[in-house]
């Protein structure tokens, strides 16, 4: 099958594609793009359980390394002032795993942003082909309506002025005859019309989706830049408070981006299956939805010298039935006038009207051009297969980053807090305050001296 023009499938796709795949007993399953198949869902379920196999290794490491640092660390000796060996180490490797997140932060913004201009592209292309088809269904129903006019009122005119001329009824009647069929065979181009299927819903619908996952990622990207910046603050002013919350706030953040890596992992996997081959699937799904032939369909999404015009029949008749009718037409004002002066008022209409159509009838010849709509498949395409899977791409390298500085920083947060110093939670009071533990002591030194 011919490629649209400008699109080849990406570096990423092949290698996406060529990933084992197997279903939930682990038998292997096929690439190709099947969404309605069970077993290829089972298999895209499969690679985003890997994302939660991931958070359960995490969470299992984060808590056993814990254990380990509140079970087994050894027992400081009393009165013990210096803070413990490879503290400063803990802190700035907190430190450098919060801005290994920031840093991933920026690359999901990219990546958000490349997905929804792949999402936009594609919604324009649906809107372009559908303001095609419009037209064309536009065109052949104006014509036929104007042919049908001219049909019950000028050329009934021209017969009733040339009744008393046999040979001239006969040739008007042969017009009205060729007129005829052009309509007839006209109607026939229309071949969207009454079809179910609507690309301006689709678009939509895309749209509407896409919203909402720009909205969501946005708002994910937020709320790990919050939980990055907080939580360094609470390492820089060592407010234990504000360290305890941004560990709970990294927990959940950390499970939300292992989760948005299985969903990433599972589109960017059935997103290359698609795009390594999207004509086979895009022509079985738009001629079931449809009901079109397939010769119509072949036409316009392949678009090559192998596959022939299908309307060029209807096209080439209704060419020769227009230039019969405007020799007939010639061949009448020349005979018909110089008799009947007034057959020269719907002759000059008739002229009109077949000047008309035949300009419309190249605009139609134009529109049903395969060039137009198959651009548009080729835009729809590069859009989904190479900015939306490269903004996927992005996006799982976010949400690998975060999900990595999250549990380091989970890890290490606990430790910083041992290290603040034991006075954080009496920062507000009065120095002068009996009820302050410092100056309490104090004073019983100041007692025992007495």
């Amino acid at each position: 099958m011919g490629a649209p023009p400008g699109y080849r499938p990406s570096a990423w796709v092949h290698l996406l594609h060529q990933l084992p795949r197997a279903d939930f007993q682990l038998r292997p399953v096929p690439s190709g793009f099947a969404p309605r198949d069970q077993e290829y869902q089972q298999a895209l379920l499969l690679v985003a359980a890997l994302a939660g196999l991931g958070l359960g290794l995490s969470l299992i490491f984060i808590a056993v390394y814990l254990i380990r640092f509140c079970c087994c660390r050894p027992p400081e000796p009393p009165g013990a002032k210096s803070p413990p060996p490879g503290g400063g180490c803990v802190i700035w490797s907190c430190i450098a795993a919060l801005l290994v997140g920031c840093a991933g932060i920026g690359i999901g913004f990219y990546g958000n942003s490349e997905t929804s201009d792949g999402v936009s592209q594609l919604s324009s292309a649906l809107l372009h082909a559908n303001h095609t088809l419009s037209n064309i269904d536009d065109l052949v129903l104006e014509t036929v309506e104007r042919l049908s006019e001219a049909v019950k009122t000028e050329l009934t005119t021209l017969e009733e002025v040339l009744s008393e001329r046999v040979e001239l009824v006969a040739a008007t009647r042969g017009a009205r005859r060729q007129a005829e069929a052009v309509a007839q065979h006209l109607q026939g181009l229309a071949f969207w019309q009454g079809v179910s299927l609507s690309p301006v819903q689709v678009a939509e619908d895309v749209i509407f989706v896409e919203e909402y996952r720009w909205l969501a990622y946005v708002l994910l990207l937020l709320l790990v830049l919050l939980v990055c910046l907080f939580t360094l603050l609470g390492l820089a002013k060592q407010s234990k408070w504000l360290v305890v919350v941004m560990t709970a706030m990294s927990l959940l953040v950390l499970v939300l981006s292992w989760g948005s890596l299985g969903l990433e992992a599972a589109t960017a996997v059935g997103l290359s299956d698609f795009c390594s081959n999207p004509d086979a699937y895009v022509l079985n799904l738009t001629q079931e939805e449809t009901g079109l032939s397939s010769d119509v369909l072949n036409y316009y999404f392949l678009c090559n010298q192998e596959v022939s015009n299908p309307f060029q029949q209807r096209l080439t008749l209704s060419q020769r039935a227009l230039a019969s009718i405007h020799s007939q037409l010639q061949g009448l004002e020349r005979e018909a006038v110089p008799q009947f002066p007034a057959a020269q008022k719907p002759l000059i209409s008739l002229e009109e009207t077949l000047n008309a159509t035949e300009g419309r009838f190249h605009q139609l010849v134009a529109l049903l051009h395969c060039r137009s709509l198959h651009k548009d498949y080729g835009s729809a395409l590069r859009g989904l297969c190479e900015d939306a899977l490269e903004g996927l791409l992005f996006l799982m390298l976010f949400s690998l980053l975060s999900a990595g500085a999250l549990a380091t920083t989970l890890c290490s947060l606990p430790r910083a807090w041992a290290l603040f110093p034991p006075s954080d939670d009496y920062d507000d009071t009065d120095d002068d305050d009996p009820f302050n533990p410092q100056e309490s002591k104090r004073f019983v030194q100041w007692q025992s001296s007495i």
